[in-house]
């Protein structure tokens, strides 16, 4: 089963309803290689799902001590690409490397996306 890392709004419950039907279960871990901002979320939907609307956002720092703490969720490859429906245009999902020395995907500016 694929593994998702969130460090923003896929974490909070009325979100895990809408985008997955359920609530999903996690364990903390933190992304390494990323900084954390914020972004402007433009998509009525969006925002009517997640009651915010300015969303966590990651980039690409490249450095190995630069961490963004999160969840890491097990879900289905169905699953994954309801979270593809659920996140706007500014993201992008890439595979990436967690402190815990797993890797899951995670949604990351797509203008400072790591090289691939």
């Amino acid at each position: 089963m694929p593994l998702l890392f969130s460090y923003g709004t896929l974490q909070q419950p009325n979100v895990q309803l809408v985008t997955f039907g359920r609530l999903l279960s996690g364990i903390p871990d933190s992304l390494v290689g990323y900084e954390q901002s914020m972004v402007a979320i433009d998509d009525p939907e969006v925002v009517r799902t997640s009651g915010k609307t300015h969303h966590p956002i990651v980039k690409y720092a490249g450095e190995a001590s630069a961490r963004v703490s999160g969840t890491v969720f097990e879900i289905t490859a169905q699953e994954l690409e309801q979270a593809d429906r659920y996140e706007v245009s500014a993201y992008k999902r890439v595979a990436a490397p967690l402190s815990s020395g797993r890797a899951a995907w995670v949604y990351v500016d797509a203008k400072y996306a790591p090289p691939t």
